[in-house]
């Protein structure tokens, strides 16, 4: 990749010296390297989507076939997954949006040095294979999160890469687009992308790099469009005849729904915190293998449509008759993901969030008989409001709920579901989910870094005596 990309960069320069216009040539050359990391971006993000399809196919292939094999391969793939992260790239582990965000914050001349164990090569690798194993094996996770991870890593790589004649890129601003870039192309929700950049990631004023910025999130979803296609995430549901009464049961969901993902946060914080007093291996293990074991009994004796990131679950509730789904089905969802995003694996919490939010929607529309077309707005505002408790960011989960679906008309609908969400899910806790996993990993990495400094000076020391 390396030898490639500093071929392209002396075409490109040769070209380039053509023109004699400097401030145009500048221009260029600073715009450039997001186009070449977005188009990157895009062939690997629709290549990820790819694999992990063929991961889920192949999870209900062998449900089909022989439904008990799921008490094997689920606490194998977990453990697998798992290992695979802790011994090739510990910092791969989970969704990788908090660690896209410790990177934003490392980026400074003190700190920047320590990113490359938050975004590279070899992330990309394992994120991709570890949350194959883990979608393969039972595990209820999404590829959103990763991808950003994915690009992130990528724009930092193509950042690295450019020769020293070329003029600088802050690092900061590359790390950002590129997290919009990844979720532009893994959704392919490009306001969603860019909304997301400044809701979630951005401590900079936008206007620094808000050319690159949208550049690179469109080039990066072409690309993906180019390769998989033109297409909505979800489709069109029909929202027809909705009247303004509706904004009330919207408010109801969207407070459920997001005191609901607060306390699901909390309870994954606390899982992780009990694994990290784990002294061995074969805790790990142990725990592990438990934990297989109820998702895979939760899907053998009750049911399998748990198992997944859960998109054809929202389909089926938006796009068939059978709108109301059995009251448990989002409870198990609930800890279903919560299981998986704990496991120490590589997955993503997007589209198990949006689908947990979709059911809750949909049992409640069940219970209150609405109308298909009312409860196909309730199910929309539950996705938002869920998967706004988990992020806060509640205009970035209304863009891509609207983008995922093009029902523009229930814009307000949307607004107003992640607003009351965010609102309700602060009573349970003032941060994030991802804010505390990021402080998590900032503390992790300062102390592994400080501890391999110490290493190195007393090895001095030694060598100098």
């Amino acid at each position: 990749m390396q030898k490639v990309l500093t071929y392209i960069f002396k075409r490109i320069k040769k070209g380039l010296d053509n023109i004699r216009n400097e401030k145009l040539k500048d221009n260029l050359l600073q715009a450039i390297p997001f186009w070449v990391a977005s188009i990157i971006t895009g062939l690997i993000a629709v290549l990820y989507a790819k694999i992990f399809g063929l991961g889920e196919f192949l999870l209900f292939k062998i449900f089909h076939w022989k439904s008990w094999l799921i008490f094997i391969i689920t606490p194998a793939g977990f453990i697998l997954s798992w290992w695979l992260v802790e011994r090739f790239a510990p910092y791969a582990k989970g969704s990788g949006i908090p660690q896209v965000m410790a990177s934003v914050d490392l980026a400074n001349p003190r700190d920047r040095y320590m990113i490359k164990y938050l975004l590279s090569f070899k992330i990309i690798i394992i994120k991709i294979i570890s949350s194959f194993v883990l979608i393969t094996s039972g595990g209820i996770i999404g590829r959103e999160g990763p991808t950003i991870q994915i690009a992130g890593s990528v724009f930092r790589k193509v950042n690295e890469l450019l020769p020293s004649w070329w003029p600088k890129i802050s690092q900061k601003n590359m790390i950002l687009t590129g997290a919009a870039a990844g979720l532009s192309a893994a959704f392919n929700t490009p306001l969603g992308g860019v909304v997301f950049a400044i809701e979630e990631l951005a401590k900079t004023h936008i206007s620094y790099f808000k050319t690159a910025l949208f550049t690179a999130v469109i080039i990066a979803g072409l690309t993906a469009e180019t390769l998989a296609g033109p297409y909505l995430y979800l489709g069109y549901p029909k929202t027809s005849g909705t009247t303004l009464w509706l904004m009330f049961p919207v408010i109801l969901i969207a407070a459920i729904s997001g005191i609901l993902s607060s306390y699901i946060s909390l309870l994954m914080l606390k899982i992780n915190r009990f694994r990290a007093g784990f002294r061995n291996k074969k805790q790990h293990i142990l725990f592990l293998t438990a934990t297989a074991l109820i998702i895979a009994s939760l899907a053998f004796f009750i049911d399998k449509n748990i198992l997944g990131s859960g998109k054809e679950l929202m389909e089926h509730s938006l796009f068939t008759s059978d709108k109301h789904q059995k009251w448990y089905m989002p409870l198990l969802k609930m800890i279903g993901s919560t299981l998986s995003f704990t496991s120490g694996g590589s997955g993503g919490i997007f589209a198990p969030a949006l689908s947990i939010g979709a059911g809750i929607g949909s049992v409640f529309s069940g219970f209150a008989h609405f109308t298909p077309e009312e409860t196909n707005v309730i199910i929309l505002a539950g996705m938002v409001a869920f998967l706004t408790g988990i992020t806060r960011a509640p205009f970035t989960s209304a863009i891509l709920v609207l983008e995922m679906t093009d029902r523009h008309s229930l814009i307000f609908h949307l607004m107003l579901a992640g607003m009351a969400s965010s609102i309700a899910s602060m009573l349970i806790s003032r941060h994030s989910l991802y804010d505390l996993l990021k402080m998590g990993f900032m503390d992790k990495l300062n102390k592994e870094v400080r501890s391999k400094k110490d290493k190195l000076y007393l090895k001095d020391l030694v060598k100098k005596k």
